[in-house]
């Protein structure tokens, strides 16, 4: 019983999770073999199967299951077939159905030689000689019209006019805002123009008439007047001081001219291929078309090699501080240019093997191939843009320079990912496709849409890289801008012990590295699984590497949770001057395991957190710096006292300590006896990294001091009575013992010197 009940459920789960389960089923087994038909329900629900499936036998279960399996494997065979093929067929027309367009374009060359005249002699059929000039005569009356009513625009609009009586413009700002009146201006022209023309032209012209009357006015007059009104604006070639972009004059006219003669080649293949359709010629019988497109994209490869070293400059702008990546993205964009020419002349020719003549009737290539070869004109106005939106630099010092740099290349990132998302969605829009149709015509929606997911998460994933890197290295950059984390080893005497940075400037690489850490790892999870791959494994295995990772690296583990508790306990802080053992040094980095020691002679240590027993740190809050004179027997205590208290009160009102020095310098008396005379010590609370300079001050100021006040310091010397009355030979050996006593004495102090050093560091 239990075992049919197990059975039972098992079925009814497998029938639900079957693709068709939801659709009536008829099922014909007879109990002894003899036909017996089982209606399967539209509507299924876990009650329904138990009900359905309790009152079958066995072998009625067994004959339900074979067929739906079978099904299945049917419609996933198909699946796969149709996958295969549609790949098969995207592969043959990217390759042999490209070739023969381009060989069937050559053998058909007789053709549009044959065909092309009696496409005009039709036209002048139609209309006749008298036709032909009554049109010509209405064309003038259209354009005269449209012309005048430009100009009555452009006298309203003259204050818009660049002219070099306007006065330089200083900043990339003012050189948009100009420019970009003016070529509101001529566009706004443009439009009046046509619109008064298209009246005019719907006003006068007969009805067989008005075709010709688009061909002349959208194809050969509005397009290349659009397109020299853009290249003024982007190239401003008869006056420079202007120019939007970074290129030469010599490249500037070069283009300009060219992109007119671009843009009258295009409109005339437009126009001619427009009118040879009216006229009864279609595009495919004589292949006109291919051999127009051709002599397009070799007028862009010839001018892409022409001004190749002027669209270097372009693409490279006119900033200094240009990555090296970016400069190697400069010097291959003229290749780029030509690359892109030859690729959407291929692809044209794989739209004519699929024969998609509508969807080339829109001229998608030519405006794909438009936008991708405006990059540098993108580029540099997203470089411009953030140039001058960027805020004032925040603080001084190198710092805050390198972040502002950052910030600066980070907000430029951003900028040209999102201007690549713009121009993908807009290309795509061109050729007729949403995001998720991409491709669908070959590999299928559902691949489209994944390779769609997967381009959204990793450009979200690098938004977010880029936001986070942004956030922390602008509050890195003011943390330690704040704090002078960055010590100048003039200022200190270049022996170590300066002030360390904040606790949050400390703990903000580690945070960022974490947080990169994450975003990488998240993303390329959530990029996989739009893939269809599936992540489980892949977690499942760094679940087992980190527990192999923990049992086998205790060292690494002890390393990582002392760094955690010396970061929780604020043991240090990058840029404090800390000694660990026999180890002294400026904390120069920290990482998740070790940390690096910058000795103030230049080596660097490496020490693991799990090996540090104690830390001594020197540039916590504040210092106390002692010093010690040696003065003779004879010396007044009170008087020292008082030019101590002097020289501190003068010390602590210089422009250069008064905010340093927490308490000034004064005499803690005397301190000691030895054989040379009395020592007196004193001392000053200074902020940690300025006590050597202020040290320095000091001891020039006491040795001024003592000389003025007829004070010396004491030094080791040896006195010798000698007797008058004595005998010569008694005042020679005398005169001999104190030479030799003397002589000791110096070598004794020398000794003494070499013997005993001072320290070097805190």
């Amino acid at each position: 019983m239990i075992v049919r009940f197990v059975w039972l459920w098992a079925m009814s789960l497998l029938l639900l999770a079957l693709p068709g389960a939801g659709a009536a089923q008829s099922l014909s087994v007879g109990d002894s073999g003899a036909p017996a038909s089982v209606e399967v329900p539209e509507d299924l629900t876990p009650e329904t199967v138990r009900d359905l499936v309790a009152g079958l036998t066995d072998a009625q279960i067994r004959q339900l299951l074979l067929e739906r399996l079978d099904a299945v494997a049917e419609e996933q065979q198909e699946a796969a077939a149709e996958a295969t093929e549609a790949g098969a067929n995207l592969f043959y027309h990217a390759t042999t159905g490209a070739v023969q367009q381009i060989v069937i374009s050559v053998q058909k060359l007789p053709v549009l030689f044959e065909r092309q005249p009696q496409a005009f002699v039709t036209f002048y059929e139609t209309f006749g000689g008298s036709g032909i000039l009554q049109m010509l005569g209405y064309f003038a009356i259209i354009l005269a019209a449209g012309f005048a009513a430009e100009f009555v625009v452009n006298r309203l609009t003259r204050n818009w006019h660049l002219s070099s009586a306007d006065p330089v413009q200083d900043t990339s700002r003012s050189a948009f805002r100009t420019l970009g009146k003016k070529l509101c201006r001529d566009l706004l022209g443009v439009f009046v123009f046509v619109a008064v023309a298209r009246t005019v032209a719907f006003s006068v012209l007969p009805p067989e008439m008005l075709p010709y009357g688009g061909i002349i006015l959208f194809n050969l007059v509005a397009l290349p007047r659009i397109a020299m009104a853009l290249a003024g604006f982007l190239l401003s070639p008869k006056q420079p001081e202007y120019r939007f972009v970074n290129t030469d004059d010599r490249t500037a006219r070069f283009l300009s001219r060219h992109i007119l003669g671009f843009s009258l080649l295009i409109g005339f293949m437009l126009a001619i291929l427009e009118f040879n359709g009216i006229n009864g010629l279609e595009a495919g019988e004589t292949r006109l078309g291919f051999w127009l497109n051709l002599a397009v994209h070799l007028y862009i490869v010839w001018m892409a090699w022409r001004a190749r070293f002027g669209l270097v400059d372009m693409m490279r702008g006119a900033d200094d501080d240009v990555s090296a990546i970016e400069e190697r993205v400069s010097r291959a964009y003229p290749w780029f240019a030509i690359a892109v020419s030859i690729g959407t002349w291929w692809v044209v020719n794989i739209m004519v093997s699929y024969e998609a003549w509508e969807l080339l009737s829109t001229t998608p290539h030519f405006k794909s191939m438009a936008l991708l070869l405006l990059a540098p004109a993108m580029d540099t106005a997203v470089r411009g843009i953030v140039r001058h939106l960027m805020p004032e630099m925040s603080g001084e010092g190198v710092v805050a320079e390198r972040a502002h740099i950052a910030a600066e290349r980070s907000w430029v990132r951003i900028g040209r990912v999102i201007v690549f998302g713009l121009v993908i969605i807009q290309i795509a829009n061109f050729w007729g496709m949403s995001p998720v149709r991409i491709a669908t015509g070959a590999v299928g929606e559902q691949f489209a849409a994944s390779i769609i997911e997967f381009l959204i998460v990793v450009a979200t994933g690098y938004l977010a890289w880029e936001i986070v890197s942004l956030v922390v290295n602008r509050q890195l950059a003011a943390e330690m801008t704040a704090s002078g984390a960055v010590p100048d080893e003039e200022a200190i005497g270049g022996d170590g012990g300066g002030a360390g940075g904040s606790r949050l400037s400390t703990v903000l690489p580690l945070i960022l590295l974490a947080a990169h850490t994450a975003i990488a790892v998240l993303f390329a999870l959530i990029a996989l699984s739009a893939l269809g791959i599936d992540t489980t494994p892949l977690l499942a295995g760094a679940g087992i590497a980190g527990l192999a990772i923990g049992f086998g690296a205790q060292k690494l583990v002890t390393d990582v949770v002392s760094g955690i508790f010396f970061l929780v306990d604020d043991a240090f802080r990058v840029g404090e001057y800390v000694e660990v053992g026999d180890t002294k040094g400026t904390v120069e980095k920290i990482s998740v395991r070790s940390m690096q020691l910058r000795h103030h002679r230049g080596l660097v240590h490496t020490l693991p957190y799990g090996e540090i027993p104690k830390i001594t740190n020197y540039s916590r809050d504040w210092v106390i710096m002692k010093l010690k004179f040696t003065v003779p027997f004879d010396t007044d205590p009170e008087k020292v006292r008082k030019l101590f208290k002097k020289i501190g009160q003068e010390v602590q009102a210089m422009d250069l300590y008064k905010d340093d020095m927490l308490q000034p310098f004064k005499s803690q008396g005397v301190f000691n006896f030895d054989d040379v005379g009395m020592v007196i010590r004193g001392k000053f609370m200074a902020r940690p990294g300025s006590q050597f300079m202020m040290r320095k001050e000091i001891y020039n100021r006491v040795k001024a001091v003592f000389d003025e006040n007829g004070i010396e310091f004491a030094r080791r010397e040896v006195r010798v009575n000698v007797n008058a009355e004595g005998h010569e030979e008694d005042a020679a050996d005398m005169s001999r013992v104190a030479g030799a006593a003397a002589s000791g004495a110096v070598q004794a102090g020398l000794a003494g010197q070499g013997a005993a050093p001072p320290k070097d560091g805190p």
